[in-house]
């Protein structure tokens, strides 16, 4: 009887393998890895491609509202791909928010309309997963890899007309957390399907606070506990195989009273990578936005890092060089360091490889 082969080392696994490609990257490159770059869905200007040039963004989201359809999207996602570096066959990853609703960034010829949250909540969780699957297509014959969607975050009943980033917008599947982690299993299953990468948004939730953090410096939740109940939708993201997980900037008073969500090791090490047992990427929100302009933005992007991030959404491009110059300075500085920023630049190329997006 011939003996069934044993793995030997010779064929590491792909997570090693990724590991070894970070190794095999400069710091410089590493760092690029981390950052999400924002540029306008309608075109690429000269500067911004400069920019993603020499910050050798890994990634990059289109941002605002087009209605060109997807002819015009795949052509500005292949602007993109000739503005940025392959280092060692790296791919660069293409974000869109396309959750539905108010928040469908890419419309026109080539996408359907998708419907808000609160009406994706009426349909069967099999026809939800069936049409995530269709808007998955869609975005992936645009040339888009990732979409970060879908919202997991319980708005109260009561809140609905006053949560003004969930409820507001009817971005949120309701206040049920059952029903909320259902649909959010729902839309990611189906987006994988058709190879979309996810992020489900925003831990440790948005449903119970009033202003809007992309508008509001300091936003707080009184509410939310470690272990809480309203959490369901996150829990049920990452046993559907969600691929990254999106901080919060608001504070949370009786988790952390001190740190954003986004900057906080209780949040992100204790809640996401120990109580969840997440082990993809942790995305930030827009470190660009108004929660996070009290401080400098090489600050914003090292504060995430040290908290236990990997993926930095930079919505404003014109800051993007001064986080990256803070992350390379921060990882001279401090071996410790260096070696997170290999970690994360290891998460993401492990979730990139899993999309033909990276050699490992």
């Amino acid at each position: 009887m011939t003996p069934t082969p044993v793995p030997t080392s010779a064929t590491p696994r792909p997570a090693a393998r990724c590991s070894e490609l970070a190794g095999e990257l400069s710091v410089a490159e590493q760092v690029g890895q981390l950052l999400m770059v924002g540029v306008n869905s309608a075109g690429i200007s000269a500067d911004d491609a400069d920019i993603l040039a020499k910050t050798r963004a890994g990634s990059v989201i289109l941002l605002g509202n087009s209605t060109a359809g997807a002819v015009a999207v795949k052509r500005v996602v292949g602007h993109v791909r000739d503005a940025t570096r392959r280092p060692h066959g790296v791919k660069t990853m293409l974000a869109a928010d396309q959750e539905g609703g108010l928040v469908q960034r890419l419309k026109g010829r080539g996408f359907v309309t998708i419907p808000a949250a609160v009406d994706q909540r009426e349909q069967s969780d099999r026809q939800l997963k069936h049409d995530a699957r269709r808007w998955g297509r869609e975005l992936k014959a645009a040339g888009i890899d990732a979409n970060l969607a879908p919202v997991a975050d319980v708005v109260p009943a009561g809140m609905a007309h006053i949560n003004e980033p969930i409820g507001q917008l009817r971005r949120g599947y309701g206040s049920s957390p059952e029903v909320v982690g259902a649909k959010v299993a729902a839309f990611i299953e189906g987006m994988d399907g058709a190879g979309i990468i996810t992020a489900t948004k925003h831990f440790p939730g948005l449903g119970r606070v009033r202003g809007n953090t992309d508008y509001v410096r300091r936003v707080v939740d009184a509410t939310t506990v470690r272990h809480d109940p309203a959490l369901a939708g996150f829990e049920s993201a990452v046993e559907s195989g969600v691929d990254m997980v999106m901080m919060s900037s608001a504070y949370y008073s009786r988790i952390d009273a001190d740190h954003r969500a986004a900057f906080s090791t209780k949040v992100i090490a204790k809640m996401v990578r120990g109580d969840l047992d997440f082990t993809g990427v942790v995305i930030s929100d827009d470190l660009a936005a108004a929660a996070m302009r009290d401080l400098p933005p090489g600050d914003r992007a090292v504060n995430f890092v040290k908290a236990g991030g990997d993926l930095l959404i930079v919505g404003d491009p014109r800051l993007a060089s001064a986080m990256s110059r803070a992350l390379r300075a921060e990882a001279d500085d401090d071996p410790e360091f260096a070696a997170q920023i290999t970690r994360s630049a290891t998460r993401v190329l492990a979730m990139k490889a899993g999309r033909g997006l990276a050699p490992c």
